[in-house]
């Protein structure tokens, strides 16, 4: 599924000044509720509150292709995460790409986000796909 981004600056500045942030080895998480979502509701036809997510890599990260690999691992282990799990929705959520995510596999990363959400109560406790698509006899 494709994200809602977050564009605008005045976003990331609140969520960093104001939301919960957890720290991994391969990412940092920064989440804030967005008071704005009842907006972005009345759009979904599923009636479901969308979750915005922005992802930070720096140039501290490395140059470009290094860069573009932090963002395509970060994206790859969100998807992972979404899979197995579901979140709950309504937030603004960042993910900063620390100097270990540019040579992490995703399943590392995914590892991680899977504990930052958990600890920071993004999980809706039980699993959204446990083993619904075994065959049938």
């Amino acid at each position: 599924m494709k994200h809602i981004s977050i564009n605008e600056n005045h976003l990331y500045s609140k969520v960093y000044a104001r939301g919960k942030k957890f720290v991994t080895p391969t990412v940092v998480v920064y989440v804030l509720t967005d008071y704005r979502a009842a907006r972005f509701r009345k759009q979904n036809p599923e009636k479901k509150f969308i979750n915005r997510i922005g992802l930070t890599v720096t140039k501290r990260n490395g140059g470009a292709v290094v860069r573009n690999r932090c963002k395509r691992v970060l994206r790859e282990a969100l998807r992972g995460v979404e899979s197995k799990y579901e979140l709950r929705g309504g937030y603004l959520i960042v993910l900063v790409a620390r100097d270990a995510t540019a040579y992490a596999k995703s399943h590392e990363v995914e590892r991680d986000l899977t504990r930052a959400f958990s600890r920071l109560g993004m999980l809706s406790g039980t699993r959204q796909k446990s083993q619904s698509n075994e065959k049938l006899s």
